[in-house]
C-alpha cells in the first residue's frame, strides 16, 4: 500500500514549481521544457506533439491496452492588441479570465525580440481623486490597460522598447501555501492537475509501481482556448481527463476532495467509467464528490470532436473562484492523486 503522506508535500512543491512559469495558451514553451525537465529528471522518456503537447509513456503489466491521463499547462492570459497615443496597452483576453478581478494585479509583457517588461493592470479610470466613475466603471477589455512599468509618454516610446500587437501578458499567480494546507494562487485549473500526474510518475518510479495497462500520461497546452487534446493513439482504450472541480451553490464539491464530473456542458461522461470511479473511491474511502457542471467543458469534447473513439470521464481536485483568484486545499490535490493511482491500478 502507497503510502500517500510521504508525497504530500511532494504534490505542494510541484504545483508552486508549475506555477511560476507564465505558459498562457499559445506561450507555453517555457512550461514545456519545464515540465519535461522534470519527467527527464525522474527517469521517463518524453515526446512533444506538433503543436507542443507533452507525452509520458508508461509500461504496464499489460500492454496489449492502453489507457491516457490528460491535464492541461495551458493558463488564461492576455494579448496586446492596441498602444493608445499615450503609451497604454489595450489588450484581449486569452481564454476566460475574469476581467474586473484583474484590476490591480501584477503582470509581465513578453516581447517577440526576447525582452520582459513589467507592468500592472488598471481600469482606464484608476484613481478615485481624479475620475468619477473610478468606483463604477465597467472592467472589461475595453475599460482596462496594462500600465508599464518604464516612463512612456507616447506609442513611439512604448514601440521604442520593442513592444508590439500581438505581444504576451501573463498574469501573476501569486501563488501562496498557508499554514492550513490551502493553495492559493491562479491558474491552479489546471496545473494543480499537472501537479498531481506529476506527482502519480514520481509516486510510480520510486516505488517501482506499475499501472494496470500502457498509460500515455498527456499534457496538452491549448485547452484555454478549446483546442487542447487532440493528440492520442488509435489503440486508446479511455482516457481520463483530469482537470479542476468547480466549488459553489449547488454544488457538492468542497476543494478538500475530488470531483468526478458526470456531465458538463459537452455532456455526460461515460457512464460506466464514472460508475467506476465512484465504486473506487469509496473502496479505497477517498473522500469525493459528484457533480454537474453546466459552465464546464475540457479537454474531453476536444477529443471527442477531434475524432476519438473511445470512452472518458473526468475528475480534479475541487478549486474555489475559478478563473479568478484560484484556491484549493493539499487533501483536494491528494484526493485526486489517490483516485488517479487507483484508477490506474498501480502496484
Amino acid at each position: 500500500m502507497l503510502d500517500y503522506s510521504a508525497y504530500r508535500q511532494t504534490v505542494l512543491d510541484m504545483a508552486q514549481r508549475i506555477l511560476t512559469c507564465d505558459s498562457p495558451s499559445g506561450f507555453t514553451g517555457n512550461v514545456l521544457a519545464l515540465t519535461k525537465a522534470i519527467c527527464d529528471e525522474m527517469g521517463y522518456s518524453t515526446s512533444v506533439s506538433k503543436r507542443g503537447a507533452l507525452c509520458i509513456a508508461v509500461d504496464g503489466w499489460d500492454n496489449s491496452c492502453t489507457v491516457g491521463c490528460y491535464a492541461h499547462m495551458d493558463t488564461l492570459g492576455l494579448s496586446l492588441r492596441h498602444i493608445t497615443g499615450t503609451g497604454e496597452l489595450m489588450f484581449t483576453s486569452i481564454g476566460g479570465p475574469i476581467l474586473p478581478t484583474l484590476d490591480g494585479e501584477y503582470c509581465r509583457i513578453y516581447t517577440r525580440g526576447g525582452k520582459v517588461f513589467t507592468g500592472t493592470i488598471l481600469s482606464l479610470s484608476p484613481a478615485s481623486h481624479v475620475f468619477s466613475d473610478a468606483f463604477t466603471r465597467t472592467r472589461d477589455d475595453q475599460n482596462m490597460y496594462v500600465r508599464l512599468d518604464v516612463p512612456v509618454k507616447s506609442r513611439s516610446d512604448v514601440e521604442a522598447l520593442g513592444i508590439r500587437c500581438g505581444d504576451i501578458i501573463c498574469i501573476d499567480p501569486k501563488t501562496q501555501v498557508t499554514e492550513t494546507g490551502y493553495l492559493k494562487s491562479r491558474f491552479i485549473d489546471d496545473k494543480g492537475s499537472v501537479a498531481v500526474l506529476l506527482t502519480a510518475l514520481k509516486a510510480m518510479k520510486e516505488q517501482g509501481l506499475k499501472p494496470q495497462c500502457r498509460t500515455n500520461i498527456v499534457f496538452t497546452v491549448y485547452e484555454e482556448v478549446g483546442s487542447g487534446c487532440n493528440w492520442f493513439p488509435e489503440e486508446l482504450k479511455e482516457f481520463l481527463i483530469v482537470d479542476m472541480g468547480c466549488v459553489g451553490p449547488e454544488l457538492n464539491c468542497s476543494e478538500q476532495q475530488v470531483s468526478i464530473c458526470a456531465k458538463d456542458s459537452a455532456g455526460p461522461f461515460d457512464y460506466e467509467m464514472t460508475s467506476r470511479l465512484i465504486r473506487l473511491a469509496e473502496e479505497n474511502g477517498i473522500d469525493y464528490a459528484v457533480d454537474d457542471y453546466p459552465h464546464y467543458s475540457s479537454d474531453g469534447a476536444v477529443a471527442w470532436r477531434a475524432g476519438c473513439d473511445a470512452p472518458g470521464a473526468l475528475i480534479g481536485p475541487g478549486v474555489h473562484a475559478s478563473h479568478g483568484m484560484e484556491r484549493t486545499h493539499v487533501d483536494g490535490l491528494m484526493n485526486t492523486l489517490k483516485l488517479v493511482m487507483c484508477y490506474l491500478n498501480c502496484k
